[in-house]
This record gives structure tokens, C-alpha cells and sequence, in this order.
């Protein structure tokens, strides 16, 4: 399989060019994605005002 994803990613376009399931690169994306979200909900968990209660 030499050169065969880059052949691959080569006819993809836009947003499935960047997060290729087919691909190393494209998984790495993927999971560093995840890990941004996830990261961005604890902090917005964490530091959001707390409700006070009258």
C-alpha cells in the first residue's frame, strides 16, 4: 500500500479531508477534537457563575 492514503485523502474535500477515518493523521484530529471538547465543557462546568439562591 504505497502512497495509498495519500491517493485516498487526495479526493477528499473540506471537513471529511480533515477528519479521515481512513487516515493516521485524520484519527489523530478526531481524538484531539475530542479532548478539546471535552476540555471546553470542564472549564465552562467549572468556571460559569453560580446560581444564587434568594
Amino acid at each position: 500500500m504505497a502512497g495509498g492514503e495519500e491517493a485516498e485523502a487526495a479526493k477528499l474535500t473540506g471537513i471529511s479531508k480533515i477528519f479521515n477515518a481512513q487516515t493516521t493523521r485524520g484519527r489523530a484530529n478526531v481524538a484531539m477534537a475530542t479532548y478539546a471538547s471535552v476540555g471546553l465543557l470542564i472549564a465552562y462546568f467549572t468556571l460559569k457563575p453560580k446560581k444564587s439562591k434568594k
